[in-house]
């Protein structure tokens, strides 16, 4: 019985052109208790690939969290399939706004201690009484509202290429930095202000909000179904698009255009740019934002060391690597120190005072 993924990505590809057919890309999650997430995984995983399904799921004993591609047309014995799970029936599915076939070439099920990694301890606070959920619409007047507090709780490399009007983008480097940081950074405004957050999907907001609440917020909102959810609602509904710029995904698309607005830059010449990218010398693979010239010139390399490196034959380059790891600049997410545009630090509480002012 096959539990594991056993094909390459480059044969995954080549499957899926030969196959011609169109894919969905989609997410979802939800908090849960599963008792034997190890055994679930397996279920998972075994009725999934039998419908050709890719991409990457955490299961917790909290619950799940799914991004993944399967084909247009078994979409409907998927959707059949989780409504068979007691606690995914009906659930929401989070379609991408841009499809791509390749958006994911493996499918991988994993067992995880958290479906976010939050470093939170669940057992210090009600992790059910979560904020308000709001719905495009409302989440429009909220944020134009002067007591509003409309907090991005992605990380820097995400907010860089796109986020909402006024919105305050934590420097973080991982969810779980910024819910400290939000909290000191914001403590002035717990009781007179309405915290509204947004995020890709929904899922940090979910756990964010409750832990917020927690921590004395009074007026806690969230944005239902994050970006995701809101673009189609804003299309469906021809609502005002708030958002400016990209979303950013976590898959070979890297990002959604949810607006023609090109608001971050090249991180090596500075031009307009928003698209990542990851260092072409696999013993860097730093992710970065590199505009279309400085990659035919740094063959999509982060720097001159990497470009010779990658020049060098594939055999060679290997035994480079033997024994060593990835350098951690890969950790940086574009804020490595020979980039010469990577984005700025900037500090929740100046960027609230100067929102005022």
């Amino acid at each position: 019985m096959q539990l594991y993924n056993k094909l390459s990505a480059k044969e995954r590809a080549e499957l899926i052109e030969k196959a011609g057919k169109d894919r969905l890309t989609l997410s979802f999650y939800q908090y849960a208790k599963i008792a034997n997430p190890k055994a679930f995984r397996d279920q998972l995983f075994i009725a999934w690939n039998a419908l050709d399904v890719l991409g990457r799921i955490y299961v917790a004993q909290e619950g799940i969290n799914g991004q993944l591609s399967l084909p247009a047309d078994r979409f409907n014995e998927f959707k059949a399939h989780l409504d068979t799970i007691e606690f995914l029936k009906g659930i929401r599915l989070n379609i991408a706004i841009e499809q791509d076939n390749k958006s994911f070439l493996k499918l991988k099920v994993k067992v995880r201690h958290k479906i976010v990694a939050d470093g939170l301890n669940d057992d210090t606070f009600d992790v059910r009484n979560k904020g308000i959920h709001v719905g495009a619409e409302k989440f429009n007047e909220l944020i134009e509202d002067d007591k509003t507090v409309l907090v991005d709780m992605r990380n820097h490399y995400e907010s860089e290429i796109g986020h909402f009007k006024n919105a305050v983008t934590p420097d973080v480097d991982t969810f779980r930095e910024s819910l400290d940081i939000i909290e000191d950074d914001l403590k002035d405004y717990k009781e007179d202000k309405n915290l509204v957050m947004y995020c890709t999907g929904g899922i940090r907001c979910e756990k964010a909000s409750a832990y917020f609440k927690h921590k004395g917020f009074k007026n806690v909102y969230q944005l239902e179904g994050g970006i995701i959810e809101y673009t189609r609602q804003v299309n469906e509904k021809q609502l005002e698009n708030k958002f400016i710029g990209k979303n950013f995904v976590f898959d070979e698309r890297r990002a959604e255009k949810i607006s023609d607005d090109v608001i971050a830059c090249c991180h090596q010449c500075g031009n307009p740019a928003d698209i990542h990218t990851n260092c072409a010398n696999d013993a860097c693979h730093l992710l970065f934002i590199q505009c279309d010239a400085c990659k035919a010139e740094m063959d999509n390399c982060c720097s001159t060391a990497c470009k010779e490196v990658n020049a060098l034959p594939y055999e060679e380059q290997k035994e480079l690597r033997k024994g060593q790891g990835n350098s951690n600049d890969i950790f940086k997410k574009g804020r490595a120190d020979h980039l010469p545009y990577k984005k700025d630090l900037r500090n929740i509480f100046e960027v609230l005072k100067k929102k005022e002012a």
